[in-house]
């Protein structure tokens, strides 16, 4: 089963690679079917550790949250397909976006919308402090990190936000995250009421999670922010910490976030192979197979060194029978014997008159006893071999009794213009050498 172990740190986020025995973290531990395992709430990273070793977990997947501001949200029209031609493009088509040297900065290229590549923009000095902060912890494999709002579940054509204390965090419909002040957040709504048109436009949709603690301590901010008339806000009251509200919107895909560990800060090389606990199994069913060729070529040899040790024997008894037959091989000696055979068979000697009448008058004295059978007129052809019988019998049956016992002698006999009459059948009885 595969675990994956969401990792939040808590304020102050001055210098993410300072001091890391000491920094605190929220987390929460889910298995594959989406199952809370383990969480905790201000944590060292030994407890979470101890906990992981504990419940005997390896290769869990770790995926580090940092805060929504350290990262911002940008958008690149770049009418390329091919991620090569993408990457070239991407630091000028954002480069007016962002208030600092291009070249200092990280790029995380995400999805591709209408609007656009949405592009996640960092420091590289900061995001290498991040990486180096959720690196390296045992029994876990860095999966990702992403800004913690951009976790947040998204609201269709609106807006979502989530109290977190002093700070809210907030992510659009079309993936834009921000991080802010809460007392602030009464500003933002006046800007969001404000139509970008004089046309007519519908509400737009709010939804504002928090822990009933906080509903009611922001109370203010909250009439606030519901004062503009176009805001339509709904509250999602959440029962633990926030981070497990972004733990199930990014297990359940509620969320489109950018995934920073890209390019020169990738953790592809250092992922777990989905592989790995199979490796065992493929090495023993990759012996068995070369094994298991080689015991089938070994036969496949076997099997011709015998074939043609019988054709050699074969070709030994064929020479002693026919030794001056020097155009027979082993390839053909089969073909030659059963025209041979074939030959033999056709060069019986045609039967004589006599013999014929010996055989057919036998016949007729074994069916012939009670009067049924009558010959009425033979003939001989001794150009042909034939012995041809005029004969009328109470039925057809007797006629062919006569036929078959003269086949069963090795004679070729048939039975041609047969007449049914009220009296009997008649017919005329032709046979010759088999």
């Amino acid at each position: 089963m595969s675990y994956r172990l969401y990792v939040r740190p808590l304020a102050p986020f001055s210098e993410p690679g300072e001091n890391p025995e000491g920094r605190l973290f929220n987390w929460v531990l889910y298995d594959a079917g989406g199952d809370v395992q383990a969480q905790g709430s201000g944590d060292v990273r030994s407890t979470i550790e101890q906990t992981l070793s504990q419940n005997g977990l390896t290769d869990v997947l770790l995926v580090g949250l940092i805060p929504g501001d350290e990262a911002l949200f940008c958008l690149a029209d770049i009418p390329a397909k091919q991620s090569r031609f993408i990457n070239q493009a991407l630091p000028y088509a954002v480069e007016e976006q962002i208030a600092q040297d291009i070249d200092s900065v990280h790029l995380a290229l995400g999805l591709h919308t209408h609007d656009g590549y949405r592009v996640a923009a960092i420091d590289k000095d900061r995001m290498a402090q991040w990486l180096e902060l959720f690196s390296g912890w045992p029994h876990t494999v860095l999966d990702a990190i992403y800004p913690d709002a951009a976790l947040l579940p998204m609201t269709e054509e609106g807006w979502s936000i989530c109290l977190d204390g002093e700070s809210a965090m907030m992510v659009s419909d079309r993936g834009e995250w921000l991080s802010m002040q809460s007392e602030n957040l009464g500003m933002f709504a006046h800007t969001l009421a404000t139509p970008p048109s004089e046309d007519v436009v519908a509400d737009v949709p709010i939804v504002v999670y928090g822990t009933q603690t906080e509903f009611e301590e922001q109370q203010a901010m909250l009439a606030e922010l519901m004062t503009p008339g176009r805001l339509s806000v709904r509250r999602e009251s959440l029962e633990l910490m926030p981070l497990e509200l972004l733990a199930h919107a990014h297990h359940h895909h509620l969320c489109r976030p950018i995934n920073l560990c890209q390019r020169d800060f990738s953790v592809k090389g250092g992922k777990a192979s989905p592989l790995k606990p199979w490796k065992p199994l493929i090495a023993v069913a990759a012996v068995w197979f070369v094994v298991q060729v080689a015991l089938e070529a070994g036969m496949g040899f076997y099997y011709q060194q015998q074939a043609d040790e019988m054709r050699q024997q074969a070709m030994m008894v064929y020479r002693k029978a026919f030794p001056d037959d020097r155009r027979t091989h082993a390839g053909n000696v089969r073909r030659v014997i059963e025209g041979q055979l074939r030959m033999a068979g056709s060069d019986r000697p045609d039967a004589d008159f006599v013999t014929l009448m010996k055989y057919t008058g036998q016949q007729y004295s074994n069916v012939a006893g009670t009067g049924s059978v009558t010959f009425n007129s033979i003939n001989y052809s001794q150009s042909r071999g034939e012995l041809v019988v005029d004969v009328r019998a109470a039925s057809y049956d007797r006629l062919s009794a006569i036929r078959n016992g003269l086949a069963g002698q090795g004679l070729d006999a048939k039975i041609g213009s047969v007449v049914n009459e009220a009296s009997g059948a008649r017919g005329r009885l032709t046979v010759s050498g088999g």
